[in-house]
């Protein structure tokens, strides 16, 4: 009896010795599956490896949810992949540090498919004379009409999501994908911790609208790291880090369709490197400077830390382009452009003017208190994490 009330003892201590918070929690186990055709209800997408193809529609009125950790993998050899969110339709897409959303191509080369397309009615400016509000048709192929008055235009959250290998090319200028389109995109919108990897065209690019983007990573992308146009004015930018290598152009294109206007983005913490040896699109346009402006393109920037935009030849590598003279009188010496606290480390040329449309010359003193240096501009902080990392790389390790 004494034998078996001692098993009876050793058994329950065997029992007990673990509290639940101590059991091993299984692995999720990943659904297979396929992304396809207009999303024409809501839809939840559970944690999974998934096939987009063809242009994946999100229609008015619908939310697409994707769960966190899941990935989209795109195939060129069935046509033309991508994510489109249309003018009233919203993605929840809310992965996190260590298990992101990621889009990505069957074969890992850039140029695969058309990225993530979101469409707002948030305002744009395209023209100086006609009436708000003002409406444009994408460049996407798609043809599709954008604009508004809808300021707080609500298309949804984006947070720890990462797209790999974007860009898809057919014509310049009216059928052509970045690693994220945001067309007039409104201020309800969320986007932060977003990563443009290794596209064929630019990472991010804002066509007009209101919405801002914080967290921001353009990696090795062969075009622009961050470009907009259409008067886009988001005004809570921060942490915004390029890198780029291999092939590359300007680090930031800002343009605003040529119209004089008395709004613009505002972006703090601004991290521009180029890798030695990074070869732009052209040889005939060999321009490659850290920051454009161009067709009175303006904007406040703060904390800017620039690297690597070392000339190749005369003429060609600044920190500062100014295109245009409309933008350099209007925008530059009219002071709405703000560059405060720049660090430069190898960039020997600060400032290149163009001339387009006139002769003048851009220097510090054409931004009057505008423009200041310094000598701990620190640029951008991001966390760490499996967001930012690609196939073993840290894009995070040049930062």
């Amino acid at each position: 009896m004494k034998k078996l009330l001692y098993a009876i003892a050793i058994s329950a201590t065997i029992f007990t010795g673990c509290s639940d918070d101590e059991e091993e929690t299984p692995a999720k186990v990943p659904v297979e599956g396929e992304i396809t055709g207009d999303i024409t209800t809501n839809r939840t997408l559970t944690f999974g490896n998934y096939t987009l193809k063809g242009l994946v529609k999100v229609q008015p009125g619908v939310t697409l949810t994707i769960e966190a950790g899941s990935t989209f993998t795109a195939d060129q050899a069935d046509g033309e992949d991508g994510l489109v969110i249309l003018n009233g339709g919203k993605l929840i897409a809310n992965g996190t540090a260590n298990d992101p959303i990621v889009f990505t191509a069957k074969t890992k080369i850039g140029g695969q498919w058309a990225g993530i397309i979101m469409y707002g009615d948030a305002p744009i400016v395209n023209s100086a004379t006609a009436p708000a509000p003002q409406t444009a048709v994408s460049e996407d192929g798609q043809s599709i009409t954008y604009g508004g008055s809808n300021a707080t235009h609500n298309g949804g959250s984006l947070r720890y999501v990462r797209v790999e290998y974007a860009g898809l090319v057919f014509n310049n200028n009216t059928r052509e994908h970045n690693g994220f389109s945001f067309y007039s995109v409104g201020s309800g919108t969320v986007l932060e911790n977003l990563v443009a990897y290794k596209g064929n065209d630019d990472g991010f690019e804002f066509y007009g609208g209101t919405v801002s983007a914080k967290n921001l990573i353009s990696y090795g992308n062969a075009d622009d790291s961050f470009d907009w146009q259409d008067g886009w004015r988001g005004q809570e930018n921060t942490n915004w880090f390029a890198y780029q290598t291999g092939i590359a152009n300007y680090g930031m294109e800002i343009e605003a369709k040529g119209v004089n206007n008395t709004f613009f983005p505002k972006v703090t913490n601004i991290t521009l490197k180029r890798a030695a040896n990074t070869a732009t699109e052209s040889q005939n346009e060999k321009q490659f400077d850290a920051i454009q402006f161009k067709s009175q393109g303006n904007g406040d920037f703060s904390n800017i830390f620039i690297d690597g935009y070392a000339s190749i030849e005369a003429g060609f590598g600044s920190a500062i382009q100014v295109r245009d003279l409309a933008t350099y009188t209007n925008q530059i010496v009219g002071g709405k452009v703000k560059l405060l606290n720049v660090r430069l480390a190898n960039t020997p040329v600060t400032f290149l003017s163009q001339n387009s449309g006139g002769a003048f010359t851009v220097n510090a003193a054409s931004f009057g208190a505008n423009f200041t240096t310094s000598t701990t501009a620190t640029g951008a902080a991001l966390i760490t994490g499996r967001w930012a990392n690609v196939d073993g790389v840290n894009l995070l390790a040049n930062l």
